[in-house]
């Protein structure tokens, strides 16, 4: 049943898609009038990416009208904003184009098959009135299908707020395939658009099982239906979002997608759903509500994005889809990646949290910061650990993230960091204060800690060598660029830094040998002798000579048994895992 509201109670949108070729979506918004001066607020982020989206850029031919027709006066004031002249007006219509050119599961796309809404893109609002109810036409073609968390009648939807709607992406598109399963009385819904003959057998049965796990953990589901929706395209592609009752995931190629990319499909998808209970219902303070107008900061990401990256992959492995060997690696690309990232010695996990507004989600800066995802994965982990060792394996990390839902969300209220220390404290009776002041706000090495964490499993990292002679011997990571090899990174005190290698240098010969495509062959070659390359260098070509050391910079690190583990090691990777240590071959 749709919302049943006063028209003037509501904001209306109405979404028109004339000339898809030209991937502009016609859009006109109605507003009440309650101020002799309006102002018009656009979007400047979505919430799941941690960084402005500033999609005020994709506006033009904006204008504004009375009731009447007429044409009202306004100002632009900052980058999203505008001030409205709204004396003796009633109602006001906004009018504007938006460019849908993007394909990403946080964007909004339109073309002769599709349109793709993001309503957090492109619905504009008056500051202050999000808790109002909207109302959303879409004049699509006929035989367009629907796949989206609110209800529709026909080509009308609605929500209760503006924060709904904004939480709920949509997809009207030729060709969905659709099918369903049920865990709890919860009905789930899996959409796809790009892939014909899904394998729904195998799907369905992997689905229902990690949802199994989640939802029995957690003890309730937070909403009464879920979508996934996802757009599987016939290039590489991999990203997803979350939403209150739905994710948007965006997948390629559509060739691989039961084949190499299954992984990927089962890891966010699993991700992507205990989101719905992580950040969706247990959300940063600071994020309660959500402010669209402007950065909303929080050094939480290592709770946000790093607890469900942990969470998303170790449920995977608790319902059976991942065998243990399949979430080890999983495991090990933490640890590789926490290990390559030098901006673990120049800046805190929570630093780089609040800091995700500044530069996004790019490299940046080499060795500037750290990733909120992998390395707050790693604290999970740490965190999960910590709490089974102050319980004698009678609670985890799972137990944790339950009391902040049941004591935080459904008492509608956000959460803090000093909320999570104490939670972390109630359900383990340990206290995490300094270890969150060396690790999470300081830059202190994570490689005791973690060495101490396996141990307790029964386990012990282990490094060595890549295989690659850049890597390893020589400290550079390269990619092939036209007849040399462009240098991305540099391993601090490595010979490669040590000999005045850059960034950006373009390695084009090894002791006089062009390298012709094979730089890690001609680098084995001279394995033993002193190397000295011609690298070009913004145009001019420079030679450095390289020390001569023994040592290896990249490592590929993994988990081996420690030798005969204890009854406690025993259990306690027991219940990590489900598994016997003593019978596991990692």
């Amino acid at each position: 049943m749709l919302i049943s509201q006063k028209k003037s109670d509501m904001t209306k949108y109405i979404f028109s898609t004339d000339f898809p070729q030209q991937q502009y979506i016609q859009i006109k918004a109605e507003f009440d009038v309650r101020e002799e001066v309006t102002y018009l607020q656009f979007p400047a982020w979505r919430p799941g990416r941690y960084e402005l989206g500033n999609f005020a850029k994709n506006v033009r031919s904006f204008q504004v009208f009375s009731e009447e027709g007429k044409k009202l006066n306004f100002s632009k004031i900052s980058k999203d904003t505008w001030e409205v002249d709204t004396s003796g007006c009633k109602v006001i219509q906004v009018r504007y184009s938006y460019y849908a050119a993007d394909m990403n599961a946080g964007s909004t796309y339109l073309d002769d098959s599709m349109l793709y809404v993001n309503p957090v893109n492109c619905c504009i609002y008056c500051k202050g009135r999000e808790e109002e109810a909207c109302v959303l036409e879409v004049n699509v073609p006929e035989g367009r299908e629907y796949a989206g968390g609110l209800k529709r009648e026909g080509n009308r939807i609605e929500a209760e707020s503006y924060h709904v709607l904004v939480d709920s992406p949509f997809v009207f598109a030729k060709e969905l395939e659709h099918n369903t399963y049920e865990v709890g009385g919860v009905v789930f819904h899996i959409w796809f658009h790009g892939l014909n003959r899904p394998d729904w057998e195998r799907i369905l049965k992997d689905f229902t099982a990690f949802t199994t796990a989640q939802m029995k953990d957690f003890g309730e589901f937070p909403v009464d239906e879920y979508h996934f929706i996802f757009l599987i395209q016939p290039q590489r592609a991999y990203h997803g979002v979350e939403h209150q009752n739905s994710t948007i995931i965006v997948l390629g190629p559509s060739i691989d997608i039961f084949g190499s990319v299954y992984d990927d499909l089962l890891g966010v998808s699993s991700h992507e759903l205990y989101h719905t209970w992580n950040v969706k219902s247990i959300r940063p303070v600071e994020m309660y509500p959500y402010d669209y107008s402007r950065e909303n900061y929080s050094p939480l990401g290592y709770l946000c994005e790093g607890v469900t990256t942990y969470m998303g992959d170790y449920y995977l492995l608790k319902s059976g889809v991942f065998s243990l060997k399949e979430y080890l690696k999983e495991v090990y690309k933490l640890l590789n990646k926490h290990f390559e990232n030098f901006g673990r010695f120049h800046y805190s996990v929570a630093e780089s949290s609040f800091d995700t507004w500044l530069d996004g989600y790019t490299a940046g800066a080499p060795g500037r910061k750290v990733s909120i995802y992998n390395e707050g994965a790693l604290i999970a982990l740490l965190t999960d650990v910590f709490v089974m060792q102050k319980t004698d394996n009678r609670k985890s990390l799972n137990d944790v993230m339950r009391y902040l839902y049941y004591n935080y969300y459904l008492d509608k209220k956000g959460v803090s960091e000093a909320d999570y220390l104490q939670a972390i404290k109630d359900v383990s009776g340990g206290d995490m204060y300094e270890i969150f002041e060396k690790y999470i706000h300081g830059t202190t090495t994570f490689e005791s800690i973690l060495a101490d964490s396996f141990e307790y499993l029964g386990l012990e990292m282990e490094a060595t060598p890549v295989s690659q002679t850049s890597l390893a011997a020589i400290g550079i990571k390269t990619t092939q660029s036209g007849e040399g090899w462009m240098i991305t990174t540099v391993y601090p005190g490595s010979d490669a830094d040590v000999g005045g290698l850059m960034i950006g240098d373009k390695i084009m010969a090894v002791n006089n040998y062009f390298v012709d495509g094979e730089l890690d062959k001609w680098l084995d070659y001279f394995r033993n002798d002193q190397l000295t390359m011609v690298v070009n260098r913004k145009g001019k070509l420079i030679e450095r000579t390289l020390p001569q050391t023994d040592k290896n910079y990249y490592l590929n690190y993994s988990l081996k048994k420690v030798y005969k583990p204890s009854v406690i090691q025993l259990q306690a990777f027991r219940k990590w895992t489900g598994f016997k240590l003593e019978e596991t071959d990692l």
